[in-house]
């Protein structure tokens, strides 16, 4: 009987271990007061996305596709709201929009900006890339429901004014949330785990690599955790420096959420950019739209139930100029997305969209 390896963190290369560490002490540093305390801060940011990409591409090759990509979605997803949840607790009624903008930009990021940035970088080295369009379709089916439930539905409710769910409706949208999140996962992982993977025999993919022992999986999945956590800790550390230069330049107050969920989904999106030019474009695919579902089907519950236990209001409802923006990205989407393969012309437009909603929000 052979006795079990034991945990060696020096399985790993020293550089994605010692990363997230010094990135974590990195929060010591305090606040920055200006750009010259705020440049290393962001270099250590940078150390720790990458260091949270490699160790979640080691996490993906030991338990195998789609659990590696829904595990990076998972984790990001709830340490993102644990910085929401914390957010709204400290600022209590300053916050009402937090929630509702948070979503909006984590879902033009992942569904135009990254998708977007896949499909072109995949199509430039590939030409044309192949899914397996089935998941890819249920997924989209699932985020037009909860975007539209979510985001546009309390413009339209009467039992509260403006756009608020009332106490009740509110627990209704919770719940069923995390329902079709729920049902999403157990999709992707049991009852149709093949229609959410895609075998390439030419692709570079981890199934030419060696078994990933499960010391170092181990060793990984606690690596990984520890660079997310610095990612967002010292996102927020940042965000005042990123609120003063918003300000400076006379952008609009929406621009610093989006460089918030940018720099918190930013490990999602390089494994996804990664993924695409090793022709993997259906982990790409999961990864972005994983992640989408995951942004509001465990958001909302969390950002609920601390909204209706503290008296907090929550307001969901979009603009007009946002709710058509959200309607064009998922027309888009389930049209570049409903044939089985990609090219650039796919990437380009979701990027033009992308680029729009920046602009607008800049300049709206």
């Amino acid at each position: 009987m052979t006795t079990p390896r034991p945990l060696n963190l020096y399985t790993l290369p020293s550089w994605s271990v010692a990363a997230p560490i010094l990135a974590l002490a990195g929060l010591l540093l305090g606040k920055p007061s200006g750009i010259a305390l705020a440049i290393p801060i962001g270099l250590l940011l940078a150390a720790a996305i990458m260091a949270a990409v490699y160790h979640a591409e080691v996490l993906a090759h030991y338990v195998g596709e789609p659990f590696g990509t829904l595990l990076l979605a998972l984790a990001v997803t709830i340490i993102e709201a644990s910085l929401i949840v914390s957010i709204m607790l400290g600022e209590g009624a300053g916050s009402q929009t937090l929630a509702r903008d948070t979503l909006m930009a984590a879902l033009m990021i992942t569904i135009n900006g990254i998708i977007g940035i896949c499909l072109l970088a995949g199509g430039q080295r590939h030409h044309e890339q192949n899914y397996t369009q089935a998941g890819v379709s249920a997924g989209l089916a699932m985020l037009a429901t909860l975007s539209v439930l979510v985001l546009v539905l309390p413009n339209f409710t009467t039992a509260a004014s403006g756009a608020f769910y009332s106490p009740k409706q509110l627990v209704f949208v919770a719940v069923i949330s995390l329902l079709v999140y729920a049902t999403f996962v157990v999709a992707q992982t049991i009852r149709h785990k093949d229609h959410f993977v895609h075998h390439i025999e030419e692709a570079d993919d981890h199934a030419h690599e060696a078994p990933v022992p499960r010391a170092k999986a181990i060793a990984a999945s606690g690596m990984l955790l520890v660079a997310l956590v610095a990612v967002v800790l010292l996102a927020k550390l940042l965000s005042p420096v990123i609120e003063s230069g918003v300000r400076s330049v006379g952008a609009p107050q929406a621009l610093v959420g989006i460089i918030i969920a940018a720099l918190v989904l930013a490990p999602e999106g390089f494994a996804a950019y990664r993924a695409a030019r090793a022709d993997r474009v259906q982990t790409s695919l999961n990864l972005a739209i994983g992640s989408a579902l995951a942004a509001i089907g465990l958001t909302i519950p969390a950002v609920a139930g601390v909204a209706l236990v503290f008296g907090l209001d929550l307001e969901l409802g979009l603009s007009m100029r946002s709710i058509v923006l959200l309607a064009l990205t998922l027309l888009v989407a389930t049209l570049t997305l409903s044939g089985g393969r990609t090219t650039i012309v796919q990437g380009i437009v979701h990027l033009v969209i992308f680029a729009t909603y920046l602009f607008t929000t800049i300049v709206p």
